[in-house]
């Protein structure tokens, strides 16, 4: 069997600490505020980036271009290493797009070299439970073929469901009407929305008040998880880890099992859903 590596890129809002633990290479997506200026994300710490938000200022993103992936992959290539990327929804973005590019162009030049790139339809932590339960199979002795069809399996359980303080920062990105934002500044109406089977997001209910958006959370997932009891979750924050405990005591309090990792959403994923933002991830039934 050959030696393969597990690949992956920044949407998948896991620190680059615990991706080099797993052993995860990665490529880092880019954002840039008004003035301009191109950043790699981790070149700017979370809170800047949240509090600059916070203070009107506007951020964008920019997928990760073929030619990154292809240096990327190309380094474990040249180790005679097989290569499996796990990318970023392209229901969202068009970086898993750029990865699959990257493998066609070097499946080419490294014929022996066994290349797979798959699109998790999946973002943020929920990308990175994905790469969590990769590593697992990996580790457990599963070549690249194993693993990767294992991934593929798993992806539509990958449930994702969270709530935004503001609903200002989806209707920039065309994702909620002007009208729906205004109600939800005015009125305290919070969306509940979730990632559907296609990676793209989809307004599912409104609630009112943010107490009720993560009780409707805890509850989807006490409904629809495999395993509520014990199964293992993730939590991710816009910068609001005391909302994100809040979300875990609920689930506790209905006899689920504590999260099992918390991480606070990058800039990619943060500048569309800004500040405030709560998402749960979990296999379901169904996502």
């Amino acid at each position: 069997m050959s030696e393969y590596v597990i690949m992956s890129d920044t949407g998948c809002d896991i620190e680059f600490d615990t991706l080099e633990k797993w052993d995860v290479g990665f490529s880092k997506l880019t954002f840039h505020f008004e003035d301009g200026k191109e950043h790699l994300e981790g070149e700017m710490s979370k809170s800047e980036f949240y509090n600059r938000m916070r203070a009107g200022e506007v951020s964008k993103t920019s997928a990760v271009n073929s030619q990154a992936f292809k240096e990327l992959f190309e380094g474990a290539l040249k180790q005679g290493k097989d290569v499996l990327y796990i990318g970023f929804s392209s229901g969202i973005s068009a970086t898993s797009n750029s990865g699959k590019m990257a493998a066609n162009e070097l499946r080419e030049e490294y014929p022996d070299r066994k290349i797979i790139a798959i699109d998790t339809l999946c973002a943020s932590a929920g990308e990175g439970l994905i790469l969590h339960y990769a590593v697992e199979k990996k580790n457990s002795g599963a070549d690249i073929e194993e693993c990767a069809k294992y991934v593929e399996d798993m992806i539509p359980k990958l449930a994702h469901w969270f709530t935004v303080e503001d609903l200002v920062y989806l209707k920039r990105g065309g994702r909620v009407s002007a009208a729906a934002a205004f109600a939800s500044g005015v009125l305290g109406i919070k969306p509940v929305l979730h990632v559907d089977d296609e990676g793209k997001l989809i307004n599912m209910m409104k609630v009112r008040g943010r107490t009720q958006s993560l009780k409707a959370i805890a509850k989807k997932y006490m409904e629809t998880a495999l395993d509520p009891k014990d199964g293992l979750y993730y939590i991710s924050h816009g910068d609001c880890l005391d909302d994100a405990k809040e979300l875990e005591s609920m689930i506790v309090a209905e006899g689920g099992n504590k999260c099992a990792l918390f991480t606070t959403i990058g800039m990619i994923i943060g500048s569309h859903s800004g500040p405030g933002t709560i998402a749960l991830f979990f296999l379901a039934s169904g996502r």
